[in-house]
């Protein structure tokens, strides 16, 4: 079993009301639920699926946070 890691998902609502996840460490690793709790099983799933086709995976940055500006 490999060593578990922690990742940022950064999770957005679309217009039609679904959670989108997307793993910021992982491009291109994403999913979509209608709850929260759906799109945290979904996700951790789709980060499985992520890695078993990856040999291995080289986090070049590390995630800081997100704002709000008023322009």
């Amino acid at each position: 079993m490999k060593d578990k890691r922690e990742y940022t998902v950064m999770i957005e609502r679309d217009d039609d009301g679904y959670y989108v996840g997307e793993v910021i460490e992982l491009p291109g690793c994403f999913t979509q639920a209608r709850s929260i709790e759906e799109l945290m099983e979904r996700i951790k799933e789709a980060i499985s699926l992520y890695l078993e086709t990856v040999d291995d995976v080289d986090v070049k940055y590390e995630f800081v946070g997100l704002q709000r500006v008023i322009a």
